[in-house]
């Protein structure tokens, strides 16, 4: 291409932008780094601190510290003040790295990207074979970071806005009422509702083995006895006359979402709900071309669309699918009535029913 077609401004801002998404490739590292070691806790609510006041209330070398902390002061990631050499944490970063319990705790996020640079020689040679690559394949790391991603978001709404926003679900379950969470993973939203509604009862399925057994680990450890775990397909988990049956960030997943809706559909009790917990998307690419987008498009390039094509039909929904398709899929599933529930930044909370 002749200097003369190139747009300097142009090309200028885009290497710009380019080197920005570097630096926060390279930065995330640091951040897990900083979750691993407790730096970012013990920064939390202490104050300016130095360099080396950080490495001896952590237990590690202030070399490292003062080079890990110059990386977060350039990413605007921690305050630094110049004049007395020290670094803080404002509460709004904080809630992003030292709170786990906070509803924009990030760093399980990173943890995702970390697992998907395993995966990547593997993945780009289904790219060339067409083949998917099932859950059960990628790093653990994906598994384990899931978890502390989601987990935040489903502590702070599905008790307090998701399910009261389900037609006359919140009563049936402080009543007492009986849950399927189909495709639960690591159980982080079963044992939420188990604890918000100790009358009812809660059954998590997921294929994956390890996931299963890591659930019952946990509900065993917080005692969480209205909860039972079993390794089970969306298009066979057992029982029926369910008044809820959750699919938490999981349906877009399935090599056969309708197939499973079915199996939902004569499984679930005649006035009862089917609450689906889908990535935020519109309606069109062009619509979802912003940071949100950006992050559930990669995420389903790298492991939601493989994970439907390692599947017997593999529809491929994606990640991405929005409201309108997977109205499709309810409604071609048996289910009349569809709707949108209720919304986040990150997520759609839909219902459907017979």
């Amino acid at each position: 291409m002749a200097a003369s077609e190139v747009d300097e401004a142009k090309l200028e801002e885009f290497v710009g932008q380019a080197v920005t998404d570097m630096g926060a490739a390279m930065n995330a590292v640091l951040v897990m780094v900083g979750d691993d070691l407790g730096l970012w806790k013990a920064m939390a609510g202490a104050g300016p601190v130095t360099a080396g006041e950080l490495a001896g209330s952590t237990g590690v070398r202030e070399r490292y510290v003062r080079e890990w902390l110059s990386a977060q002061a350039a990413s605007g990631y921690v305050e630094y003040d110049a004049d007395s050499e020290t670094f803080s944490l404002t509460p709004e970063q904080a809630m992003v790295f030292a709170d786990e319990d906070s509803p924009v705790f990030l760093t399980g996020g990173l943890h995702v990207v970390s697992s998907l640079y395993r995966d990547r020689q593997r993945i780009a040679e289904r790219f060339r074979d067409g083949e998917g690559f099932g859950w059960h394949e990628h790093d653990p790391e994906l598994f384990a970071g899931t978890e502390q991603f989601f987990r935040p978001g489903y502590k702070a709404h599905l008790v307090s806005d998701w399910i009261p926003a389900l037609d006359g679900v919140e009563e049936k379950l402080r009543r007492g009422a009986k849950v399927a969470d189909v495709g639960c993973g690591y159980g982080a939203s079963t044992m939420v509702m188990a604890e918000a509604f100790p009358e009812s009862e809660f059954h998590g399925f997921d294929y994956h083995d390890e996931s299963i057994e890591h659930s019952r680990e946990t509900a065993e450890k917080v005692g969480a006895t209205n909860a039972e775990f079993e390794v089970a397909t969306a298009k066979d988990f057992p029982g029926d006359g369910y008044d809820l049956v959750c699919f938490f960030d999981c349906l877009h997943d399935m090599g056969d979402p309708v197939g499973a809706l079915r199996h939902v559909r004569d499984r679930v009790s005649d006035d009862g709900s089917v609450m689906l917990v889908e990535p935020f998307a519109n309606e069109s690419l062009s619509e979802n071309m912003n940071p949100v987008g950006r992050i559930f498009y990669a995420a389903s390039t790298m492991v939601c669309t493989p994970s439907s094509l390692d599947q017997e039909v593999g529809l491929g929904l994606g990640a991405q699918a929005g409201e309108g398709r997977l109205g499709d899929v309810a409604r071609e599933a048996g289910f009349s009535q569809f709707n949108r529930a209720t919304e986040t930044p990150f997520n759609l909370i839909l219902e459907a029913r017979i």
